[in-house]
């Protein structure tokens, strides 16, 4: 009996244990934070996309906290990036860390809820540039986010439009930009809140683990290189480097260097969105053709289609036409500037020789361009191939290039040399 009891009580603590397991696993409750920190590029978009996918796809998944610190960017990407946010059926919340400006303003009241960070500001959203066109597309949708969300659309617009007032808000003629608490005052923002914990715990959110987003080495180099600050640098340094290989005999650190730069420019912003293969493609067609050019006297059509060709392999890339002049012209100007002092100061340095030839042949150091053939003068030879009016001729045996006076000299007929012209043998026949 006593075993019988014993068996008994073991067999409950394992059916409480496995229950109490297998609750735990029930209440389970995750809540993800995806970062959105930085200028608001493509990449910022696939970055959002690819952790909202893990996020919805997990069944424990009850939040998502999209803690923002930017001061903006490109407002398709941002715009791309709200519409993700609207659309998910996970419970949204921004969480304003530092700053959400310009294009930030559109992607913080896309969330469901809203919360800042004591100190943290928001708002300044004109659009750059100012146009009456752009500005009243972009109040358009932040008007329609607001809308959609419920949040007081007056206030939103004030941050992107200075000519709107608000009455003890903002007079015209200044953009809206208003700290968490004053945000909190005007009913524009859910709470003022420290950390993720507190946030959650305002909005009675219960959960287990905050999970933060990753950021994978792709989405990495996508946000560099698309970031408008870096690349028409990449493109001055693969510029100014493949000028520099050009003139260098070989090939050696500078083509390296140009093949990388334009290697990142390119890779990132395929990995962006921006772009398929092609344009890098159309890209070294371009390079190759003005390759061929360097070895061609003059400069023509191959050199023509070689500049043509980098050109638009360069706004295939780009997220847009005028982020692709904008990298164009400044990358031209950077690269003819640091040419510019390379040729300057190059000479005075030491190494320099090694890249370009230094040395003068000067006449006084027995250097002379060409043969001097001053002693053939009054010479007799013979017609080798027939002079029409150039030729060949010999004089004792050995073969010179000559040009006639004007008149047919056949065949091993006799010639005097006349008079020389710099590299000319002129010879006229001898009757």
């Amino acid at each position: 009996m006593k075993k019988k009891y014993i068996f008994g009580i073991i067999i409950l603590v394992f059916v409480f244990l496995f229950s109490g397991i297998a609750n735990g696993a029930a209440d389970n409750k995750n809540v993800y934070v995806i970062p959105i920190k930085g200028n608001i590029t493509p990449a910022t978009y696939y970055h959002v996309r690819h952790n909202l996918k893990i996020a919805e796809q997990d069944p424990d998944a009850v939040a998502v906290i999209f803690e923002i610190d930017t001061y903006g960017g490109r407002i398709d990407s941002a715009e791309k990036v709200s519409r993700l946010i609207l659309d998910t059926d996970i419970h949204t919340i921004s969480f304003v860390n530092t700053k959400a400006e310009s294009a930030g303003v559109l992607l913080t009241i896309s969330a469901k809820d809203i919360a800042m960070a004591p100190g943290a500001t928001i708002g300044s959203a004109e659009t750059i540039p100012n146009t009456e066109k752009i500005l009243s597309a972009w109040v358009g949708i932040l008007r329609g986010v607001a809308q959609e969300r419920g949040r007081d659309e007056q206030i939103v617009v004030a941050m992107a439009d200075k000519s709107v007032a608000i009455p003890g808000i903002i007079e015209k003629g200044r953009l809206l930009n208003i700290t968490a608490s004053e945000a909190h005052e005007l009913g524009f923002i859910d709470m003022v809140s420290q950390n993720y914990a507190q946030t959650l715990g305002a909005l009675n959110i219960p959960y287990n683990n905050i999970i933060m987003a990753e950021t994978t080495n792709a989405i990495r180099l996508a946000q560099f290189v698309t970031n408008p600050y870096v690349a028409p640098i990449l493109l001055t340094i693969g510029f100014v480097s493949f000028l520099a290989e050009v003139f260098i005999p070989g090939f050696g650190v500078a083509g390296t260097v140009s093949l990388v730069s334009f290697a990142l420019y390119f890779s990132g912003n395929v990995l962006a969105g921006n772009t398929g293969w092609s344009a890098a493609i159309i890209f070294l067609a371009g390079i190759i053709l003005l390759v061929i050019e360097a070895f061609i006297p003059g400069f023509g059509v191959v050199g023509t289609g070689g500049i043509i060709c980098i050109i638009i392999s360069i706004f295939l890339a780009s997220g847009s036409a005028t982020t692709a002049l904008v990298s164009l012209l400044v990358s031209f100007v950077l690269t003819l500037i640091i040419f510019a002092i390379i040729l300057k100061y190059a000479p005075k340095n030491k190494h320099f020789s090694r890249i370009v030839l230094n040395t003068r042949l000067d006449k006084d150091k027995g250097f002379t361009p060409f043969d001097n053939y001053e002693g053939y003068i009054g010479q007799t030879g013979t017609v080798v191939t027939p002079l029409r009016p150039s030729g060949t001729i010999s004089i004792d045996g050995r073969l010179l290039d000559v040009v006639s006076e004007g008149q047919f000299i056949g065949k091993e007929e006799l010639v005097k040399v006349n008079r020389i012209e710099g590299i000319r043998i002129v010879v006229r026949k001898i009757d």
